[in-house]
């Protein structure tokens, strides 16, 4: 089982970056999958996800609005589209994938994790 997080880097405030999270090992389209970012000295906290076919979302206040979430079974991809990037969305970003068809905000119900992306958002 593999995901492989891109797309993070440095952005000025305000700019925007895609994540994608690139799926193999398992059957993704039996799977929710999220995302999760952690900063320096906090706690792991979820910013999206997105059920196996992709009909139901949820998002975290901070990010509403601003992010969305999709995925491509055909692909076994998932993305993160990250506009008016602020300062404190600054953490390492990590796809994680759920044996469920619904959606799942407790990290710790993931069955399968990503290594990570690092997003700074600094000018």
């Amino acid at each position: 089982v593999q995901l492989v997080e891109s797309g993070g880097g440095l952005v000025q405030p305000g700019g925007s970056l895609r994540l994608s999270c690139a799926a193999s090992g398992f059957t993704f389209r039996n799977y929710a999958m999220g995302w999760f970012r952690q900063a320096p000295g906090r706690d792991r906290e979820v910013v999206a996800a997105i059920s196996w076919f992709g009909g139901s979302t949820y998002y975290a206040d901070s990010v509403k609005g601003r992010f969305s979430i999709s995925r491509d079974n055909a692909r076994n991809t998932v993305y993160l589209e990250m506009n008016s990037l602020k300062p404190e969305d600054t953490a390492s970003y990590y796809c994680a994938a759920r044996r469920s068809n619904s959606i799942q905000i407790d990290a710790r119900r993931y069955d399968y994790w990503g290594q990570g992306t690092q997003v700074t958002v600094s000018s």
